[in-house]
């Protein structure tokens, strides 16, 4: 018996790479910088759309490990399968932040399982050379990070803050591991992914931030001392990152790459990032002009991110109206 063919949408979606996953990140990051800024309707919005993807994102993982098992080890070997760490941490964070937190804690032990079996498949096939997506392991592992130090706020628990120091410090490691790998003649050749370079130093200035405010009298996490040497991390982090976002944008400028490319995504969660990180920062080191230039940035990141939207919506319209199943469809409704 023949087997019927698939969906001119289900096949369209089966050729995702691992990397599709920085469409999630970027939405839900913007819906995060978008709570931040206090545009609350725009934020729950994101937030939606952010959740469908990871949904569908999470349906398709399960599937090819169940179905296609060579290929789903071949893809989680690349940078690119811990955008499924990372998108997890971050929808997990804006749960915490609408106060739903059961949800936020089911995502967490999720991203926990999940990450060291990801961070080990591809930290060990690291080559010379790599494109911006090798900071990714920076990334998923302050994205564990930010989600715990959220939660510890929350629920006023300390033994959640602890571990999220350790890999807050664990993922600045990680990062200068992946410097070494970079391959910088990205920041002008760079698909998209190049941005993650300065993306990776937003999320840890994020999560030093959160680790800042998760403390209180109550339970008294870091003395002065730490508490010191956090927030010169934090801002430190936050000054490099900002130094990345004028350099990858002079690249931009310098050599334009208009067309759409699924990578462009990881632009855009840098750039929500560095938002929300800049926001949060603002109140956890005590300087108010932070403010300003966060709501500044979370309207840029909104405007790239429906530019990217677009281009991804006409490249599907592309890709469906040239899929041989959606042609074998306009066949026989022509007979």
């Amino acid at each position: 018996m023949r087997r019927p063919s698939a969906s001119p949408v289900r096949a369209w979606w089966a050729q995702r790479p691992p990397s599709a996953g920085a469409a999630v990140m970027a939405t839900g990051i913007v819906s995060v910088a978008l709570s931040l800024a206090g545009y609350a309707f725009l934020s729950h919005v994101s937030l939606v759309l952010a959740c469908a993807g990871w949904l569908g994102l999470a349906a398709e993982f399960v599937l090819r490990l169940l179905r296609e098992r060579e290929r789903w080890v071949t893809e989680a070997a690349t940078p690119g399968a811990l955008t499924a760490v990372a998108a997890t941490t971050v929808i997990g964070a804006a749960f915490a932040a609408r106060d739903l937190l059961v949800l936020s804690e089911a995502l967490l032990a999720l991203a926990t399982v999940l990450w060291p079996v990801l961070l080990v498949l591809v930290v060990s096939r690291w080559q010379p050379r790599m494109p911006g997506s090798v900071f990714l392991c920076c990334v998923a592992t302050e994205g564990l990070a930010v989600l715990g130090a959220t939660l510890a706020a929350a629920e006023a628990t300390a033994w959640l803050a602890r571990p999220a120091m350790v890999l807050f410090w664990f993922g600045l490691v990680l990062y200068v591991l992946a410097l070494f790998r970079f391959d910088w003649r990205q920041v002008l050749d760079g698909a998209g992914d190049h941005w993650i370079a300065g993306g990776a130093l937003a999320i840890s200035g994020l999560a030093g931030s959160r680790l800042l405010t998760a403390d209180s009298p109550r339970l008294y996490l870091w003395n002065e001392d730490d508490s010191g040497v956090l927030r010169f991390v934090t801002v430190s982090l936050l000054v490099l990152d900002l130094a990345w976002y004028v350099v990858l944008l002079a690249g931009e400028i310098v050599r334009p790459r208009l067309g759409y490319d699924t990578r462009r995504w990881s632009t855009v969660f840098p750039l929500g990032m560095t938002a929300a990180a800049t926001l949060s920062a603002s109140a956890a080191v005590d300087a108010p002009w932070l403010e300003h230039l966060g709501h500044v940035l979370v309207w840029v990141a909104v405007a790239v991110w429906l530019m990217v939207a677009a281009g991804a919506v006409g490249s599907a319209r592309s890709a469906w109206a040239s899929s041989p199943e959606l042609e074998g469809i306009r066949s026989r409704g022509r007979r």
